[in-house]
This record gives structure tokens, C-alpha cells and sequence, in this order.
């Protein structure tokens, strides 16, 4: 019997799964809140409940694991990167990151990922499957609880297309930010995506207040193209169509990241394409200089390029910023860490 995975399911659905058993429905609140707030690996753990309802649940419902493998912490500025091992031996990795108004967790939605975005090291090897929200919870709840500090802030960019994997992140933002659980602001959840057109619109029609970042890094479609495949799909016009779409019905600016290669799109024609784009639209750029990663030999731009680019952006009244580099001594790029550790196996 396939056993379900009752970390999930929402505090209604768990309502209507108790009273199935025949429970009062009370139960559902001590159970969400041990899995959603004491952050329990096990119904072992759930001592209010009766032994023999613990067992009844034991043979009925299970809790994916997520459990930690690898933790490096930089020296520089104290940010954590986990690589953690599910139930089925695959591994996704996730960040902490320290900031003055809270920490920051980066986490996977996707075991590899499909893609195929030329400069990120998450995507060689291809998708192997996607998470569960339970998973993607797990990866938030065992930072916690390693760390021992409350997490205020969640962004979706690490391994994976979250768009990819739609119903189940979803579904993971409702879990994340129900006022029965860990109760994160919505405010403060982005979700990135290369822009798949038809989630991106479907995103919008789910009355969320999270942010959209859509992944640009490049200034026309033939540059997109270049850089990564999904732009074969979707024309850089239905993009940038959908991400107006989705200020107009949720009002939340929309974010654009720009990842900076030398001598790919970082020359003074990119910059006055992409204030052709950005001018007219409520938004963000967060421009990112490139990570270099050994299967691929792209450059990092100089620090004076890349404030050069910039500063040109900002005199035509974009609001732009820098990325801050974070964890820059360990294995920081998205899927690095995964990937040495697959490597070895």
C-alpha cells in the first residue's frame, strides 16, 4: 500500500482525512502544528497523540524525509549552504543567508532541472524529478531547526523551474505561508522563473501576493536564444506580455534578473535594449555578475564593468541593483554542490 504523505496535505484536507478515520477534528490541528511548527520528523514525536492512534498513522501516512549531508558555512559572511538527501538517495541543496532584516533561505523545487540555461550549473545532467511540497518544506523546516534561527524570508531559485513543477510548489506556497504553521508573509516569498508563459498567467490568477522574478539575461530574443532554450518556445514580447499580466492582477512588482556574462550581454547595445524594456514596466532589475562553472567558459565581468552597466541603467531611471555576492568561499553558484557531490558517486 502506497502510504500518503501527510506533511502535504493542507489543515483542511488533514480536517477531512481525520474525521475519515474516524478522529475528532481537533486532531488535525495537533498533527499540522507538530509537522508545520515543532517541525517533527516522526509521529513518534507527536506525544499528545495516543499510541494507538500514532500507529494507526504510522501504517496509513508517512513524513518524507529531508535530511542534511553536507553544511559548508563561508567565512566571509556566515551564509550556509546544505546539501540535503531525500527518501529515494537524490540530493538538493539550499542556502541560508544572513541579512540585517532577517534570514533569507534559497531553496530547490527540482531534483536537476530541464531547462538547459546555458551559464547554470543546475541544469547539466537534466531533470531528474520534481519535489514534493513537502520536500521543498522540508528543505525550509531542517534549516530551522540546524540553525535554531526563524527564517523570515523564502526565494524559490534554487535547482529546478518552479513553474516546471507548478501544482506541487503551489500547493507549497499555500503550506508555507498558512497562519496554521510557520505563517511566512507572502510579502516576503519570490519565485523565479525562465518564463514559462502559460504558468507564469496562471500564477497570477491565484490571488498570491508572492513576488515574480522572471530570469531575462539577455536584451532581445536572439540573445535570450542564445543563452537559454526555453526561449525557442516563448518569444521575449509573450514573456514580458505575461510578467505585465501578472502586476496587473496582483499588483506586486514584477523583479527581473539579468545574469552579467563578459562580452556576452553586458556591452553598452544590451544595456540601452534592456532600458527600451524595462521604462515603460513597475520594476526591478537585479543584475547578477555570472558564476563561473568549469562545463561552461563564461566570464565574470570586472566589478567596474559591471558598475558601469549599471550606473548607465540607473540615468535612464531604472531601478537597479548589484547582487550581492554571498558565500563566495564555498561552493556558491546554484548546483554546484549537488553536482560535485553526484560527481563523486
Amino acid at each position: 500500500m502506497n502510504k500518503k504523505d501527510i506533511k502535504s496535505f493542507t489543515f483542511d484536507e488533514l480536517k477531512i482525512e481525520m474525521e475519515g478515520i474516524g478522529e475528532k477534528s481537533f486532531r488535525a490541528k495537533q498533527i499540522y502544528e507538530w509537522l508545520h511548527v515543532k517541525l517533527v520528523d516522526s509521529f513518534e514525536e507527536m506525544t499528545n497523540l495516543s499510541k494507538g492512534l500514532r500507529e494507526r498513522m504510522e501504517a496509513v501516512y508517512r513524513i518524507p524525509s529531508v535530511s542534511m549531508l553536507e553544511r559548508q558555512i563561508s567565512k566571509i559572511d556566515g551564509t550556509n549552504k546544505f546539501l540535503f538527501q531525500l527518501e529515494d538517495g537524490h540530493v538538493v541543496e539550499s542556502v541560508l543567508m544572513r541579512y540585517k532584516h532577517g534570514n533569507s533561505v534559497c531553496i530547490s523545487s527540482q531534483v536537476g532541472c530541464r531547462m538547459g540555461c546555458k551559464f547554470c550549473a543546475s541544469t547539466i545532467g537534466g531533470l531528474e524529478r520534481n519535489l514534493l511540497p513537502s520536500e521543498m518544506l522540508g528543505e525550509i523546516y531542517q534549516i530551522q531547526k540546524i540553525s535554531g534561527e526563524r527564517v523570515s524570508n523564502i526565494v524559490i531559485m534554487g535547482t529546478g523551474e518552479p513553474l516546471d513543477n507548478y501544482d506541487n510548489f503551489v500547493r507549497f506556497i499555500r503550506l508555507l505561508t498558512d497562519e496554521n504553521g510557520l505563517n511566512i508573509s507572502q510579502r516576503n516569498v519570490t519565485v523565479s522563473t525562465c518564463g514559462i508563459v502559460p504558468n507564469m498567467k496562471r500564477l497570477a490568477e491565484e490571488k498570491l501576493q508572492i513576488t515574480l522574478a522572471l530570469s531575462l539575461h539577455g536584451s532581445t530574443q536572439e540573445k535570450r536564444k542564445t543563452l537559454m532554450p526555453v526561449a525557442n518556445k516563448y518569444e521575449l514580447s509573450e514573456v514580458l506580455e505575461a510578467c505585465d499580466y501578472y502586476f496587473e492582477k496582483t499588483g506586486r512588482r514584477i523583479t527581473f534578473e539579468y545574469s552579467l556574462v563578459h562580452g556576452v550581454n553586458d556591452r553598452d547595445e544590451d544595456a540601452n535594449e534592456l532600458i527600451g524594456i524595462l521604462k515603460p514596466r513597475n520594476c526591478h532589475l537585479n543584475l547578477i555578475p555570472v558564476n563561473p562553472i568549469k562545463e561552461r567558459n563564461f566570464e565574470k565581468p570586472s566589478r567596474k564593468s559591471a558598475e558601469n552597466f549599471k550606473n548607465k541603467l540607473e540615468k535612464s531611471g531604472i531601478n537597479v541593483t548589484i547582487r550581492r555576492e554571498m558565500g563566495s568561499d564555498i561552493d556558491g553558484a546554484c548546483g554546484q554542490l549537488r553536482r560535485r557531490y553526484v560527481e563523486t558517486k
